[in-house]
């Protein structure tokens, strides 16, 4: 279990904040990968009353599954994250069926990840915009942010799934997922 702190930020030019990365001492770490995550809970939404999200992600050719504690929201968003790897994430899919865990929301984005070292900084092209992540201690994610000219006042703590009912509300999109298909079809 690690402590997961980070904050996210809407980006309105991906290569420019790209060139900022690496001037200010970044490398790429992954390329710009396609990752689809499926949020699960039981009948009655019972983890997300609880602030609790149990999801499995295949970024690449990597499925990862990840449970995510109630967390706390200050300037920062700060939970306990458990996450390992999953060989077959299609029959993982199967088992948490069984055990009564339905998909509740599904995403999709495009991430290309970025690390000096210390932290992570992520770049998502999702269908409703450009966001990015930055994720290490608190004191580093102020002083990266601030390094990559990103001001306080634009720190966001929202989940993905929150980001996208307030599009959604705002838009008047009929979208049901946060997928590129849904929301172009939506």
């Amino acid at each position: 279990m690690s402590k997961e702190v980070e904050i996210k930020f809407r980006v309105d030019d991906l290569r420019a904040l790209a060139r900022r990365l690496r001037a200010a001492g970044f490398r790429q770490v992954t390329r710009r990968t396609h990752e689809s995550n499926t949020l699960y809970d039981l009948p009655g939404q019972k983890l997300r009353k609880r602030g609790e999200v149990l999801r499995l992600r295949k970024y690449g050719s990597t499925c990862l599954l990840t449970h995510k504690a109630r967390g706390t929201a200050g300037r920062h968003k700060t939970r306990v994250e458990t996450e390992t790897r999953i060989e077959n994430g299609e029959q993982f899919h199967k088992i948490l069926q069984a055990l009564g865990y339905l998909p509740s929301f599904r995403y999709e984005k495009f991430r290309a990840e970025w690390s000096d070292g210390k932290g992570h900084v992520v770049l998502d092209e999702t269908p409703i915009g450009f966001f990015g992540e930055i994720e290490g201690p608190a004191r580093w994610i102020d002083h990266t942010a601030r390094l990559l000219g990103i001001a306080r006042d634009s720190y966001m703590t929202d989940t993905y799934a929150g980001l996208f009912y307030a599009w959604k509300r705002r838009t008047r999109s009929r979208a049901n997922e946060m997928t590129f298909r849904a929301v172009r079809d939506g």
